[in-house]
């Protein structure tokens, strides 16, 4: 069996490594119009981690999940904030944002820090920790997503009016 002290340190590494491929994704999608589509398709294939929930080891109590959700749409904020549209060519295009990339690591990291403390500190059990951070990070990137397809709308109906 895996100890508890391993699956905190993969669950680190997986995140920073997440942090390079959210941030090479957004790079290469700030130099490409925008499409719809590939706004609203991620928390749809991130939904499909919800089925984790199925099994009991990893549901948060009513406690946890209400925490992990006002603490995922608070950090949707940093992310929406970090995220506009702008329209070039006659096209619109994500804008190039120099802090969202310091946004994403301060977030990686406040999630890491919160991993560790529960982990060492509340002793919860890790299979529950990753139902808390699943719904932290889905609570994050849907609000944010949404905001990001609201702006894409608003300036595809101003494109074309033009």
């Amino acid at each position: 069996m895996l100890t508890k002290q391993f699956l905190v340190v993969a669950s680190i590494v997986v995140s920073l490594l997440m942090v390079v491929v959210v941030n090479l994704v957004r790079v290469k999608n700030t130099k490409k119009p925008a499409v719809a589509k590939m706004i609203i398709l991620p928390p749809f294939f991130m939904a499909t981690g919800g089925s984790m929930f199925i099994l009991p080891m990893f549901r948060p109590t009513l406690l946890e999940l209400i925490s992990s959700v006002m603490m995922g749409m608070l950090f949707s904020v940093i992310l929406i904030k970090t995220s506009k549209f702008e329209i070039r060519d006659n096209q619109i295009y994500l804008r190039r944002s120099k802090f969202f990339l310091v946004a994403l690591i301060s977030l990686v990291a406040l999630r890491m820090i919160g991993k560790i403390i529960l982990a060492e500190a509340i002793q919860i059990d890790p299979a529950q920790m990753t139902g808390i951070f699943f719904v932290l990070a889905f609570s994050m990137i849907l609000p944010w997503r949404i905001s990001m397809y609201i702006g894409f709308k608003r300036l595809e109906r101003q494109l074309h009016k033009v």
